[in-house]
């Protein structure tokens, strides 16, 4: 247990653990803490150009964020690469000593970014090194959220860490008993997450205990959403679920065709999601109901992300589609030349994403 009070009056004095401590962009996996996936900035709603193309030498898994100088993304070469946002040339790149499939969050200058050699990693991005790293006891995967001060991460060690952002010292840990690739969501004073054991935790904030638990009795590879008192989730069973945020019951749940590993969207009532069938979906959020549907021709592992009114989300059929978010109608799509699985990032009238290939692409 610790005071969380006292932790955020400590970081407004921007104590000298991180010289960045400076105001700036915060943007994270899913776009915000709840993981809405709804991005407070403008995309494409039409295809002008390719801006620009990067390579890394090797698989990509994570999803780019786009922060102020610099688009962030995560390589199976086990670094963390930052490109220049309007070149699209490297600025620099950080090592780690394992495949980087965790997704970047920013804040005041730091980016907090697991790696599969068992560590969070805070790095400074104007000084461009390491502040601190967290050990853990596996591969971190998931993608941490920030919060006040604190720092929450999944590891497929089993557990959920809270750790201190100013210096990377543990508050607390939660024992999930099965690997957590799922990316925490902070919803108030609960975390929610799942696990390869087939549970939805909600979990205390300030002490690290578990509020409630939901078994969805299969793996839970996708990201909870928070929204309207409800949590979204995805599994391996081929559903997509509604938990109620205080209670932990199940208020409805859908069916698609194949496993849901992509993370919900949550936006004007609708729940937007992926699945292995090859189709991106819309439910409406208070009951359920399938809104619309949008056939690609290949799995759907790419979490939506929503912006102008418009669907963003990746297949492995090689393409990048932009959907109305009212009817899942084509605005345009963006062919690669691989599979794609991470998130897109969106900012500034620029659509950032990766294909598994290590292509990262820039489009306006």
């Amino acid at each position: 247990m610790f005071n969380r009070q006292l932790l955020i009056a400590g970081l407004a004095t921007c104590s000298i653990s991180l010289a960045s401590c400076v105001s700036g962009t915060t943007t994270m996996f899913r776009a915000d803490p709840p993981h809405t996936g709804v991005v407070d900035s403008s995309g494409p709603t039409e295809m002008d150009k390719l801006k620009w193309k990067f390579n890394t030498p090797d698989k990509v898994y994570s999803s780019p964020v786009a922060a102020d100088k610099a688009v962030l993304l995560g390589s199976n070469d086990g670094y963390l690469y930052a490109v220049d946002p309007e070149s699209g040339l490297l600025s620099w790149k950080f090592r780690t000593d394992g495949n980087v499939e965790s997704t970047a969050a920013v804040v005041d200058g730091i980016a907090y970014v697991g790696s599969w050699d068992n560590h969070l990693y805070a790095v400074d991005l104007k000084a461009r090194n390491s502040v601190w790293k967290f050990p853990t006891k596996g591969p971190v995967s998931s993608s941490p959220v920030v919060v006040d001060g604190v720092v929450y991460v999944g590891s497929e060690d089993g557990h959920v860490y809270a750790v201190n952002a100013q210096n990377g010292s543990e508050l607390w840990r939660f024992d999930a008993k099965a690997g957590v690739y799922s990316s925490p969501a902070v919803y108030k004073d609960h975390v929610f997450f799942g696990t390869m054991g087939g549970y939805l935790y909600a979990v205390d904030i300030n002490k690290g205990t578990e509020y409630w638990s939901f078994n969805a009795r299969q793996k839970i590879h996708s990201s909870p959403a928070v929204a309207d008192d409800k949590v979204f989730i995805g599994t391996d069973a081929k559903l997509v679920h509604a938990i109620n945020i205080r209670t932990g019951q199940e208020m409805w749940q859908k069916k698609t065709a194949g496993p849901v590993l992509s993370s919900p969207a949550v936006y004007d009532d609708r729940v937007i999601v992926g699945s292995k069938d090859g189709y991106v979906y819309s439910f409406d959020a208070g009951n359920g109901t399938r809104q619309w549907e949008f056939r690609t021709e290949g799995p759907v592992f790419s979490a939506p992300v929503v912006a102008s009114g418009t669907v963003y989300v990746g297949s492995t059929d090689t393409h990048l589609y932009a959907l109305t978010v009212k009817h899942g109608n084509l605005r345009w799509k963006y062919r690669t030349d691989n599979k794609i699985y991470s998130s897109p990032a969106v900012k500034d009238g620029v659509v950032y994403f990766a294909s598994v290939d290590g292509s990262l692409f820039a489009i306006q």
